[in-house]
């Protein structure tokens, strides 16, 4: 499944005034910012979002987020959420802040 253009242009809309990279991953189109990943739009549909990794289980408590699994193990520090958990611009933009505050967290790649 290829992500969804509309969910990414969203995306795009709300990182206007940030610095960012955009590429192919995972099946889907990531957003990075000074080299991390902090979002994507995911090629299972839905977002993928970076946060520290402590707040993970705290996180996962919320409507329509799930985890990450990758190599058949969940990742701690990044969350699946559902196209429902992103439907409004007030959703979108609180998921893609916190990523995108976390990746500028991070040292410079």
């Amino acid at each position: 499944m290829a992500y969804d253009d509309v969910l990414a242009n969203r995306i795009r809309e709300l990182l206007a005034h940030e610095t960012v990279t955009e590429k192919g991953m995972f099946g889907g189109l990531a957003f990075l910012i000074g080299g991390h990943m902090a979002v994507a739009a995911s090629g299972r549909g839905g977002l993928m979002v970076r946060v520290p990794p402590d707040d993970t289980e705290a996180l996962l408590a919320r409507e329509h987020v799930e985890p990450m699994i990758m190599a058949g193990r969940e990742t701690r520090g990044w969350l699946r959420v559902a196209d429902e958990g992103v439907a409004t611009t007030r959703r979108l933009q609180s998921w893609v802040t916190r990523g995108v505050e976390y990746a500028k967290g991070l040292p410079p790649k």
